[in-house]
């Protein structure tokens, strides 16, 4: 083994944060969303929602899917990599929700859930 490659005691992986925003809103909003509402996902594993705000639970279930796959890095030419646009499952509201990347971090593969 070089002495150049982490041990697994030093391993590392680089996970990207999110944020989930509604980009628009095609239809009539039931559930009370409004555009520019959203959620992050940080630390791999951690959602927070701004004080003041909620995010509808179908609509986060829609986009939990692609969080896995938004935070990795992604193969060039991976459709994950230029697709970031997420439609809630109420066809009356169509809410539409964009997936962003926020920063990348460096998190000790150990720690991952």
């Amino acid at each position: 083994m070089s002495t150049d490659e982490p041990t697994t005691d030093e391993a590392t992986t680089e996970v990207y944060d999110l944020r989930v925003v509604v980009e628009r809103i095609e239809g009539r909003s039931v559930c009370g969303m409004k555009v520019g509402d959203q959620i992050d996902l940080t630390e791999s594993c951690r959602l927070s929602i701004p004080a003041g705000q909620h995010f509808c639970m179908y609509a986060l279930a829609a986009c939990l899917p692609l969080l896995p796959a938004k935070q990795r890095a992604l193969a060039e030419g991976d459709w994950m990599a230029r697709d970031s646009h997420v439609a809630c499952p109420d066809p009356e509201e169509r809410v539409i929700m964009r997936i962003e990347r926020t920063a990348l971090r460096q998190i000790p593969t150990e720690e991952l859930t």
